[in-house]
């Protein structure tokens, strides 16, 4: 092998190795906000955290949720697209404070983190969408 292709060789294993190398740091940069942005603002030492929530449209007729409930006029819930189905939370807006579950994995609105069910959304006061303050239920963690 001549000189001049060795070289070439070297140069070409050099440029390799830092494309590698920026396509790590790259990644690693991209988990660390993919990680931040899915984690909700929290008030440090509250155990609470704030997201957008609106009410869930209204549907017509019977509903069966994802989590395999039928949703009814009273029916005290909300749907997340990614916390498991029955896990109890705390929901506050305003000066009202209410417990309600997950009960439907639906997509929620763009934006948005919770939808609520209209007697959820009616307990707490909220119409529209809205920033309301969450946490798990004791016990739940």
């Amino acid at each position: 092998m001549s000189l001049s292709v060795a070289q070439r060789s070297l140069a070409l294993a050099a440029v390799a190795l830092l494309a590698a190398t920026l396509a790590l740091v790259l990644a690693r940069d991209h988990r660390a906000a993919s990680a931040a942005a899915s984690t909700p603002p929290t008030a440090a030492g509250s155990g609470w955290y704030e997201a957008l929530a609106a009410p869930l449209a209204p549907s017509a007729g019977v509903e069966r949720t994802t989590c395999g409930r039928v949703l009814e006029a009273g029916s005290l819930g909300v749907a997340h697209p990614a916390l498991p189905c029955g896990a109890k939370l705390v929901f506050a807006y305003g000066t009202v404070e209410t417990h309600a579950e997950v009960i439907d994995h639906r997509p929620v609105g763009a934006g948005r983190e919770f939808e609520l069910t209209r007697a959820l959304a009616v307990r707490l006061g909220l119409a529209g969408t809205q920033r309301l303050r969450w946490r798990f239920a004791a016990g739940v963690e």
